[in-house]
């Protein structure tokens, strides 16, 4: 039996509770998006919890559902203007005399672009990628492989610039004929071939020469990959006095390339012009840059360089190293 003080001690010890945990867990589910980069996310309380709130963000605002949930309701991001990033970048390159110049760009991560300038310029040599990409699109067509023969003038034609070889793929695709029909397929509205035998004074623009870049190095291509391959291998092996041009704007030898360049008779001005993919900091870019009126060769090729730069600048954002290297390359003309 108890005594009365053992009893009074065990009613006089305070209780111990264990102390509940409330623990709400959450979760977040994206149920929608735009094309525009807009998103739609609904949060969920569990566990006794209270819901989950996104109002403190900038770009959304909630709203309550009828079963107590939260929607995000979505805020659409600005769209960001590259022709107007590439019109201020431009600002810095100097144009002197009567030169005139073009540039177009293309990041081929995000698949946006930004043209500067919109007239017609003389291809001059750069026309070779669209004679070589004609002769293969034909080909496909007839279900054949390239002969020995037009491969030798393919590479001669590409890699060493030549004019005999040119010449001879120009007879071959039907000249400006063949050129029109398959730069028709290839998307190109804005180019027209030569007349006659003067491949090099088909007229272009270098928004039309990215779209033809793209038929070389992109995706959803009129071209086979194996086409493809073919003609990326050959703008990679330029001849070493070549090495100009939208090259100026990659990290070291990591391009591909066709430059065109032409000292007109009637004036005695240069059409300077370069054309390639880039790669800077491991992301590829495809360049287009087309001048006239250049007083001399190497300053045509300065431009179309510190073009090249500025371009490629609006999406690396470097502007201060292509505003620098522009101001090298004017000097040293």
């Amino acid at each position: 039996m108890e005594s009365p003080r053992a009893r009074s001690s065990r009613r006089a010890r305070p209780s111990r509770t264990r102390p509940m945990l409330y623990t709400a867990l959450a979760t977040v589910a994206i149920v929608g998006g735009t094309a525009a980069g807009t998103v739609y996310v609904k949060a969920q309380a569990h566990s006794g919890g209270t819901p989950v709130s996104s109002a403190g963000s900038p770009t959304a605002s909630t709203s309550a559902t009828a079963d107590g949930e939260e929607s995000v309701e979505p805020v659409a991001q600005p769209a960001v203007d590259y022709d107007s990033l590439l019109a201020k970048a431009m600002k810095s390159v100097p144009v002197g005399g009567k030169a005139e110049v073009s540039v177009a760009v293309l990041d081929m991560d995000s698949g946006d672009s930004a043209t500067y300038g919109d007239g017609a310029f003389d291809t001059a040599s750069i026309v070779k990628v669209d004679i070589l990409a004609t002769l293969l699109l034909q080909a496909q067509d007839a279900d054949r492989q390239l002969t020995a023969t037009e491969k030798a003038y393919a590479v001669k034609m590409i890699e060493n610039s030549d004019n005999t070889s040119a010449s001879a793929l120009w007879d071959v695709i039907g000249k400006a004929d063949g050129l029109d029909a398959a730069n028709k397929k290839f998307g190109l509205t804005g180019t027209e071939g030569g007349d006659g035998a003067l491949w090099g004074l088909t007229q272009t623009t270098a928004a039309d020469q990215l779209k033809l870049l793209q038929q070389v190095f992109g995706d959803g291509s009129k071209l086979s990959k194996a086409s493809q391959t073919y003609i990326k291998g050959l703008m990679g092996r330029i001849e070493a006095d070549q090495h100009w041009g939208v090259s100026a704007a990659a990290d070291g030898s990591k391009w591909a390339l066709k430059n065109g360049w032409l000292a007109r008779s009637t004036t005695n001005l240069w059409d300077i012009n370069s054309i390639g993919r880039v790669t800077v900091d491991g992301h590829d870019y495809l360049v287009a840059t087309l001048s006239k009126g250049n007083s001399t060769q190497a300053k045509g090729i300065s431009l179309v360089e510190a073009a090249a730069k500025a371009a490629v600048s609006v999406f690396t954002g470097d502007t201060a190293t292509a505003s620098a290297s522009t101001s090298a390359s004017a000097s040293a003309s």
